[in-house]
């Protein structure tokens, strides 16, 4: 029994981050229950881990190519300039409070020719280390609960200006303690992306020439995660997320140009929608439906208990500017909005890049909270370096 153990963390920080760790989850149970939030298993894959895409409102979709399309929309290889390249990126978690937590991203892609071009992205969230103790004295069980994905995706090119691809992905939750708990064990799924992404050609208005572009990736496919040995155990949903962007970028001359982008987002997994009722039968809370995820994804466009307005409530949108010098220096900014029922995620995000004449890429990015409800990223730095090879 969990209660039956006491924790002694190594320092301070350690204990920290151990009891938000169990905070949050029990928070996040109560705060679906109240708000009608959705919940996920591995909702790590939901962050933007590139500085880029985080500097301009958490959004990638359709804008130009970068080393990090593989998160966001892994058909825009193939509009590379480059013939293949690789990136680091790192984010920090909580950092106010803690410094082991962390969200850390490797990519690299690879363009076959002139029309098709593969990918692969290694990404792992770490929970940081946590020692238990059953006495005082005793010598410590570290545990470090992490998360990770591993995948792959093809993409061909279909036409000048558009492209599609296929991703498969492997998912792995070790979030729970085993030490406390011998009946819970490490969550594994897998899941499939499609996306799609056009460019047109530069077009010539009155005073400015133009890109337009435009992209849509369903992701995480697949069937839900379990937890727990124990009577077949409990399943939990993967975020299968439904992403509808459209940008156009401005250039003004042969130094200068600005790219603004729309996203949308939709998590395509059943609102918590069948009621919960207390002994007088009074509504108290609602809880997802258990369902296949199959069967999930068609269900969520309609299953809102307030339908079509709640289902509205359900999208979060981003809004990204970036200005470019040269194609070797970038400004950012953008903004993300959720509605304050279903998560209240709202921030502004600003950032800055460079190019170096060796095809390094070095990107940073900073949050800026405007909700009510603290971010885990608020007043974090997050870092990407990127290497193109021609």
């Amino acid at each position: 029994m969990l209660m039956n153990y006491k924790w002694f963390p190594k320092n301070f920080m350690n204990k920290k981050q151990f009891i938000i760790f169990f905070i949050t989850l029990s928070f996040l149970n109560l705060y679906s229950q109240e708000r009608r939030v959705i919940t996920t298993a591995v909702p790590f894959l939901m962050i933007s881990s590139d500085a880029r895409a985080s500097g301009i409102g958490e959004q990638g979709v359709a804008t130009s190519v970068d080393n990090f399309s593989q998160h966001w929309n892994p058909s825009k290889y193939v509009f590379s300039e480059n013939s293949s390249g690789i990136a680091f990126s790192y984010t920090p978690y909580l950092s106010k409070l803690v410094n082991d937590i962390f969200l850390a991203n490797i990519s690299y892609y690879n363009n076959i020719n002139e029309r098709s071009a593969w990918s692969a992205s290694l990404k792992y969230f770490s929970l940081g280390d946590i020692d238990i103790l059953q006495n005082p004295l005793d010598i410590p069980i570290v545990e470090n609960p992490n998360e990770l994905t591993l995948d792959g995706s093809y993409t061909l090119r279909l036409s000048e200006t558009f492209a599609m691809g296929v991703s498969g992905r492997f998912l792995m939750s070790d979030v729970k303690l085993q030490t406390l708990d011998s009946e819970t064990e490490a969550a594994t799924s897998v899941a499939v992306d499609i996306s799609g992404f056009y460019r047109s050609d530069v077009n010539s208005y009155k005073n400015f020439d133009g890109i337009i572009r435009a992209g849509f990736n369903i992701s995480n496919i697949g069937p839900k995660m379990k937890y727990s040995k124990v009577n077949g155990g409990t399943e939990s949903y993967i975020p299968t997320n439904l992403r509808l962007g459209s940008g156009f970028e401005f250039i003004f001359d042969g130094n200068n140009s600005l790219a603004v982008t729309l996203e949308i987002n939709k998590l395509l997994v059943p609102s918590p929608s069948e009621e919960v009722l207390n002994v007088n039968g009074e509504v108290v809370a609602y809880r997802q439906p258990d369902v296949g995820f199959l069967a999930g994804i068609f269900k969520s466009f309609g299953d809102a208990p307030d339908g079509i307005a709640e289902e509205i409530k359900e999208l979060t949108y981003g809004l990204g500017f970036e200005y470019s010098f040269n194609k070797s220096f970038f400004l950012r900014s953008g903004y993300f909005s959720e509605h304050e029922l279903k998560g209240s995620r709202k921030f502004a995000t600003i950032g800055t890049g460079f190019k170096t004449s060796r095809n390094l890429n070095v990107d940073l990015s900073y949050l800026i909270s405007t909700s009510d409800v603290i971010s885990p990223l608020e007043n974090t730095i997050r870092l990407s370096l990127g290497f193109n090879f021609n």
